[in-house]
């Protein structure tokens, strides 16, 4: 069970992650105990991101004054849900890592630097005080609860804000480190997002995370379900930030979940389908604040009854970079040097296009780009378009009406589309527009679809 930062974000929020456990554990009183995964208190990790960007600006008064004022935050939530010894032993963990954490960021504020390495042991301390925080309520309430250092069970590679886990290797943590407290009736208390390499070093998965380390341990220990507690109801036919009526998608498969969350569903990180579907585990999403309603059920099958379209997803702040060489673009092994660029940057492609002379592709992740385009005007004329975005329609078996590619591009009529994109998996139409015209274009394509008009 995996509860985001709105979902821990104050005493109540957690009271409420707390309540939802016991009644579920309550509700199924012969199935082993739940697994616990939480993210950061809501927006401690911008806070913690922000206090980084001072350090390397050298503004090192301003960077511990947040770290102080998080520690306070914090030491306010812990009085409100533990009591008597158990609070002073909290307050004072608590203390001791912020206080050991002022300390690292005052030295890279001396230095002027914060490497990645570093900016990843700071944005940790977010999900280390909220996972230590939700443990010692459990226990307070009287749930036999034990804070897990995700650190010691998440094992990745070396790649810092982006690190890539080692399923084996965190297969085996898992079932040393956590099994066993389930085992003896125990509710592990862990931090998503965060893990390290082999010789410990702390990285995290990049933001978002907290969903994918979920979805590992859940694999990892062979879970009957994977549930994800956010503030909504689920995945939704839209972004309600974006379409103001979006409705309730009750199932949907695997593959959909995958697409709608590469193409910018905020409620699910991308990577979180990949090891329940190496599993077959099911995936409910869930709202904390309404745990009466049933959610999301992301399986294997789906719906399963033929229906063609599922939701509409969109992703802001592309950069469309457009590749053109008449001479080389036929010649045999062009599209892999020019992909072998992205790669090499560790750089993912969203959305790619071809012509006879061009290829067109869209990032999100713009902080290699410079280099990006230096290394492909080795062999090719190269120009970049900011300020863009892709708007996806996902469902099963899109192809199998012909008039929805019609339909949607009707609808969008007066709305200039940069790309049009259809996958071969025959599960998304992709468009390429302005993001300003972002807002327009959905609402537009959720009237067409489903029927309900903006605002109404």
């Amino acid at each position: 069970m995996k509860f985001g930062g709105t979902s821990v974000q104050d005493a109540e929020a957690m009271t409420r992650v707390i309540n939802i456990v016991r009644k579920q554990w309550a509700d199924n009183p012969t199935s082993r105990p739940p697994v616990v995964v939480v993210s950061a208190m809501s927006k401690v990790t911008d806070r913690l991101v922000e206090t980084g960007r001072l350090a390397a600006e050298r503004k090192g008064n301003d960077a511990t004054q947040i770290i102080g004022d998080l520690l306070t935050r914090h030491l306010g939530v812990a009085a409100s849900l533990v009591q008597g010894p158990a609070l002073d032993e909290l307050q004072a963990q608590l203390r001791a890592d912020f206080t050991a954490l002022q300390g690292d960021v005052r030295k890279w504020a001396d230095a002027g630097e914060v490497t990645p390495a570093a900016a990843d042991a700071l944005q940790a301390m977010g999900e280390l005080a909220s996972s230590r925080m939700v443990a010692a309520a459990f226990r307070q309430q009287g749930v036999d609860a034990a804070w897990v250092d995700s650190r010691q069970v998440l094992v990745t590679d070396a790649e810092h804000s982006a690190a890539v886990p080692d399923i084996e290797a965190t297969t085996e943590r898992c079932q040393a480190i956590v099994a066993p407290k389930t085992a003896a009736g125990q509710v592990p208390v862990m931090g998503g997002f965060i893990g390290a390499t082999a010789d410990g070093v702390t990285t995290t998965l990049g933001r978002g995370g907290s969903d994918y380390s979920a979805a590992i341990f859940g694999a990892c220990l062979d879970v009957d379900e994977i549930q994800i507690w956010t503030d909504v109801d689920g995945m939704l036919t839209a972004d309600p930030r974006v379409v103001p009526s979006p409705v309730l998608v009750p199932e949907l498969s695997f593959d959909e979940a995958s697409e709608l969350a590469y193409f910018g569903a905020k409620v699910l990180h991308p990577s979180t389908i990949l090891p329940a579907v190496a599993k077959n585990i099911p995936v409910r999403i869930l709202n904390s604040r309404r745990p009466e309603v049933k959610g999301t059920m992301i399986t294997a099958r789906g719906r399963g009854d033929g229906h063609t379209l599922t939701a509409l997803a969109c992703k802001r702040g592309v950069t469309v970079i457009d590749i053109t060489s008449s001479r080389m673009l036929m010649a045999f092994g062009f599209l892999r040097r020019l992909f072998e660029v992205f790669e090499r940057f560790k750089t993912p492609v969203d959305v790619v296009t071809t012509s006879e002379v061009s290829v067109s592709v869209t990032v999100d992740n713009t902080r290699r780009l410079d280099d990006i385009i230096s290394n492909l005007r080795n062999f090719a004329e190269v120009s970049t378009e900011a300020d863009m975005a892709i708007v996806c329609i996902v469902g099963e078996n899109l192809r199998s009406d012909p008039a929805l590619f019609a339909r949607a591009v009707t609808s969008l009529n007066g709305i200039p589309l940069r790309l049009v994109s259809q996958a071969a998996s025959r599960r998304n139409i992709t468009f390429v527009l302005k993001d300003a015209d972002v807002v327009d274009a959905m609402n537009k394509l959720h009237d067409q679809f489903f029927g309900v008009k903006a605002g109404a």
